[in-house]
C-alpha cells in the first residue's frame, strides 16, 4: 500500500527534477552547435559576465561543491574553453579565465535565451509565468541554501 507521503505526484522535488531535465534537453540543439555541454554553458555564462573567478566562486554560483566543479573545469581547459592559473598571492587559489575560443562564441550564444523564450510563446506557459516561476525558484534555492 502506497503512503501518501511517498507518492511521486505529491513530491515537490519531482516536478523540479523533470522540468530541469526537459529544459536542459531544450538547450541541447543550440549547445551542440557550439560544441559545449549544458554544464559548460553555465560556466561560460558566469565567466562571460564576470571575466575571471576562482574555482570556489564558480562552485558557489552553481550551488555545487568544488570537487564537483574542478573536473568540469579541467575538461574545459583541455578543450581550450578556459585557462586555469594559480593565484600569485595565494597558491591554493585557482583563477579561471576565458580562452580566446570561449570569447569567440559569446556572440553566437546570444541567440540561445531568445530561442528558448520563443518556445514559451508556443506553450500555455506565458513569459510572465516563466518569470514568476524563476523568482519562486530563486526563493526556494535561497531557502534551501541557508
Amino acid at each position: 500500500m502506497a503512503h501518501y507521503e511517498l507518492k511521486l505526484e505529491n513530491q515537490l522535488c519531482f516536478p523540479i527534477y523533470a522540468a530541469s531535465h526537459l529544459i536542459t534537453r531544450a538547450y541541447q540543439p543550440y549547445l551542440d552547435k557550439l560544441g559545449i555541454t549544458y554544464p559548460q554553458y553555465l560556466v561560460l555564462m558566469i565567466l562571460w559576465e564576470q571575466g575571471e573567478l576562482t574555482v570556489n566562486d564558480i562552485a558557489k554560483k552553481l550551488h555545487l561543491k568544488t570537487n564537483t566543479v574542478t573536473p568540469l573545469l579541467k575538461r574545459m581547459e583541455n578543450q581550450d574553453w578556459l585557462v586555469r592559473k594559480r593565484d600569485m598571492v595565494d597558491q591554493r587559489r585557482v583563477i579561471i579565465t576565458l580562452s580566446s575560443k570561449a570569447k569567440s562564441i559569446e556572440k553566437q550564444a546570444l541567440c540561445i535565451p531568445r530561442a528558448l523564450a520563443e518556445q514559451f510563446n508556443e506553450s500555455p506557459l506565458t513569459l510572465g509565468d516563466a518569470i514568476k516561476l524563476k523568482e519562486d525558484l530563486a526563493k526556494l534555492i535561497s531557502a534551501m541554501s541557508s
